[in-house]
């Protein structure tokens, strides 16, 4: 495997998070949840948008419009104008807390997780935004919600808590959406890391942010590790699929977070490209927002 590493656009993020290719226009999308904006690269043109709070992750609509999860819920954006409404408030355990990461089922609705700021308590939970705008309760007892995704039949919520270095899956019910008891499939401790932001292949694996180590990791369900690729700056966050093909990972990551990962690299916070690594990604699934106004 002859892996190749470029370096997609001018931009720096504080945080960076959540990248999404949109297969209509050939766009890619991510965040800087830190900065508090959305970003865009299509074609070469890069664009931005402002959110009001931290942006924990995003989804890609039907309509056009963006889901955000922000810190008091889920929110819809207009690209057009820039305005965000709130869509659904999500009620929070505890203090200083807020929404994290989250990923659009196979069914086109949009699970997301909290976390907990400044403190080790699982108050946090997952939470899924409904196509009408109601929002449904998953399961609770996380401290720090990432490497959401799900399988490629959909029968599968992968899921972390970065705190305990623990990478998890519920059994879910493509149609009715419901979900069995969580269970611990791997730690990513013995790799020297939390796991951050993850996505599922065509093949069913896992590729993970190892945030703390400058890595990426592609693991089978079952936590056997088969791939470990170094990450040219100190701190990745998140992974994506894309590219016209889907062969090529979009991988976002960390300049300073304002907490305890901070990097003078010239390259930390960029948004890398990796080509040749011989698998595909799977199409992004658009949140059905055609009820919504």
């Amino acid at each position: 495997m002859s892996v190749r590493q470029e370096i997609i656009g001018d931009t720096r993020d504080r945080l960076g998070e959540c990248p999404l290719w949109d297969a209509r226009d050939q766009s890619l999308y991510w965040v800087d949840s830190k900065a508090r904006l959305v970003r865009r690269m299509s074609q070469g043109r890069y664009s931005e948008w402002r959110t009001p709070s931290d942006v924990g992750s995003i989804a890609l609509t039907c309509s056009g419009r963006l889901v955000l999860a922000l810190e008091d819920g889920f929110h819809l954006m207009d690209l057009s104008t820039g305005a965000v409404r709130r869509l659904a408030e999500v009620r929070h355990k505890g203090p200083a807390m807020r929404m994290n990461d989250g990923r659009t089922d196979r069914q086109g609705r949009f699970v997301a997780g909290s976390m907990v700021m400044g403190r080790h308590d699982t108050d946090g939970g997952y939470y899924r935004l409904e196509t009408d705008g109601s929002v449904t309760p998953l399961f609770d007892g996380i401290a720090l919600a990432n490497a959401t995704c799900f399988s490629p039949d959909g029968r599968r919520l992968y899921h972390a808590d970065s705190l305990s270095g623990n990478v998890s899956v519920v059994d879910y019910d493509p149609d009715t959406g419901a979900v069995g008891p969580r269970r611990t499939l791997f730690s990513t401790q013995a790799h020297g890391s939390a796991p951050d932001g993850a996505t599922v292949d065509a093949e069913g694996c896992l590729w993970i942010a190892l945030v703390q180590c400058g890595k990426l990791g592609r693991f089978q369900p079952d936590g056997q590790l088969l791939t470990l690729i170094d990450v040219p700056t100190p701190f990745p966050t998140c992974p994506c699929f894309g590219g016209p093909d889907l062969d090529v990972l979009y991988l976002t990551s960390i300049r300073n977070t304002g907490n305890l990962l901070r990097s003078d690299h010239p390259d930390a916070g960029a948004l890398f490209a990796f080509h040749g690594l011989g698998v595909r990604g799977l199409p992004e699934v658009l949140f059905d927002d055609r009820s919504l106004a």
